[in-house]
């Protein structure tokens, strides 16, 4: 037991420092969620590719996550950009208002374990990347444990460490679509 304590204390130490990659830290918080099981996959000809988005393939296993790294005050992640509009890639109304929003607000939906049952609703993170650093609010789940359902716009589950943000978002920060490492915090 102290053992592990000393360990734990140790790698909390390395985490703070300054001059420690933000690689290892990704990394070694990504290995703190391990997948809580695997979704199964299908093809439909009905998933929306705005954005790039992926779209479920018979046959392939998704891991599903009901927990994300821990929040601090410079939270690695992904973001990726999502049309929270009707008819967006996006898939039904945001969670948190029973919405839709349109691509020019700042607006973001977070993996599960980040979304914490809606705790975050309504609120707004603070995401830095590129040198640039913007305040989104937070409308809906990146939903990390379903997908591949019409819900869902037949999109796999999100990984446990996404940021999926409007266009809005993604002007603000001066950076284009796709995926792109960033850091984020509460607000």
């Amino acid at each position: 037991m102290a053992n592990k304590l000393v360990l734990a204390l140790a790698v909390l130490f390395l985490l703070n420092k300054p001059n420690l990659s933000q690689a290892i830290q990704h990394r070694f918080l990504l290995d703190t969620c391990n997948p809580t099981g695997y979704l199964s996959g299908q093809d439909t000809s009905n998933c929306n590719t705005q954005n790039k988005s992926e779209c479920c393939q018979s046959g392939q296993m998704y891991p599903q996550y009901q927990c994300s790294p821990d929040v601090s005050d410079a939270t690695p992640a992904i973001l990726t950009v999502n049309s929270f509009k009707d008819g967006g890639d996006g898939g039904d109304k945001s969670a948190c208002d029973e919405s839709w929003h349109d691509d020019s607000e700042m607006v973001v939906a977070l993996s599960t374990g980040w979304y914490s049952a809606g705790s975050r609703c309504l609120k707004n993170i603070r995401i830095n990347a590129n040198g640039n650093s913007v305040i989104a609010k937070v409308v809906d789940e990146c939903d990390s444990m379903n997908g591949c359902d019409e819900e869902h716009a037949y999109q796999p589950p999100c990984r446990n460490n996404i940021v999926d943000a409007s266009q809005a978002v993604w002007n603000a920060l001066g950076i284009s679509d796709g995926e792109y490492d960033i850091t984020w915090s509460d607000a």
